[in-house]
């Protein structure tokens, strides 16, 4: 394996995802990790909303928070995510980690970024119900759908 996409965010189901990386590659460490942190611009979305908002309005509202406060608060905790995930992977033995902060939506960013970074697997947690997923759907199972390449999901 010589680059992965660990996808990371701050909610409990990612804190695991660090012990099992290091548990599968224990003995064969990637080239790299990209270490990829998603800022929403919305806490979720749903399949109404590309009925509703389209692609141009996304980007346009993606444009009108930079240089803002609030951009500057969610810059600043994209920041402290990453600093903590390089922080405890570096403690497992992996330095070759590159740190990528994006901007939208979670699922697509993540697939997006699989692609322009040509990685071999993406990693990332899991945490949604079965029950959740029926009505809002849910990231880990829209990245496994569409993904290029193998996904683990960690749970």
């Amino acid at each position: 394996m010589k680059r992965i996409l660990l996808a990371v965010d701050d909610t409990r189901s990612s804190l695991s995802i660090i012990e099992r990386v290091a548990e599968i590659f224990r003995s064969c460490i990637p080239d790299e990790i990209v270490l990829l942190y998603v800022q929403k611009i919305f806490s979720g979305r749903s399949v109404m909303d590309e009925l509703i908002v389209s692609d141009s309005e996304w980007e346009t509202l993606k444009e009108s928070l930079e240089g803002t406060r609030y951009q500057e608060m969610r810059d600043a905790k994209a920041k402290r995510v990453m600093d903590y995930y390089r922080a405890r992977l570096g403690e497992k033995g992996f330095t070759a980690i590159r740190p990528l902060v994006r901007k939208g939506h979670a699922a697509e960013e993540i697939l997006k970024a699989a692609r322009d970074e040509e990685v071999d697997m993406i990693i990332m947690g899991c945490r949604s119900s079965r029950m959740h997923n029926l009505f809002m759907g849910s990231v880990s199972r829209e990245v496994t759908n569409n993904a290029e390449v193998s996904v683990l999901l960690v749970k």
